[in-house]
């Protein structure tokens, strides 16, 4: 019964960690974007975005962290033979890969704070991507274990990235053609 305490709280941290990660970053768009405007609405937003990054990042990103690896570790200390499977060294793999992400969005709060961040609000739609294609492979590891089909994954995997990246600039073009017809 205990393993399933475990993947429930697991699962509820991993949804509240990829949620605080995605809005992270979409605060970090904005917090560039805001230095575009003029004062003293840059300095508004921008005092306004680094509150909302640190208290997304301290109170809810992280803890939902903490959650995710702590229950992870309940549910391997229930059945220590899933430590053996391939897919579980390539999910530690990726997950490896999201901490780093992690803690990068903490240095890029800290940059921000500082006004020595140079990302762009398109640099940063591009780097909201990461956790996606993460989620993706991660998801899939979980769910086929030892029966994914690497090819058709594989080819899934670059279609989607190629398609996030294109749907990313169609709505950056978009945008600026609208604010472009505005003035």
């Amino acid at each position: 019964m205990e393993y399933y305490w475990f993947k429930a709280f697991h699962i509820i941290g991993v949804v509240v960690w990829f949620a605080g990660l995605f809005y992270l970053v979409r605060l970090f768009v904005y917090h560039a974007e805001a230095n575009e405007e003029q004062e003293p609405k840059k300095t508004i937003l921008k005092t306004q975005y680094m509150l909302m990054e640190k208290r997304l990042y301290n109170i809810i990103t992280t803890p939902g962290m903490l959650v995710t690896l702590v229950m992870a570790i309940g549910i391997v200390s229930t059945d220590k033979t899933v430590l053996q499977s391939w897919w579980l060294h390539v999910k530690l793999l990726f997950v490896g890969l999201l901490l780093i992400y992690h803690y990068y969005c903490g240095k890029i709060i800290k940059q921000l704070e500082q006004d020595t961040c140079l990302w762009t609000g398109k640099q940063f739609r591009m780097l909201n991507e990461a956790p996606t294609i993460l989620l993706v492979s991660i998801v899939l590891l979980v769910i086929f274990k030892n029966n994914l089909p690497l090819n058709f994954v594989t080819l899934l995997l670059v279609l989607l990235v190629i398609l996030m990246m294109i749907s990313i600039q169609l709505y950056a073009k978009k945008r600026r053609f609208s604010e472009e017809n505005k003035v």
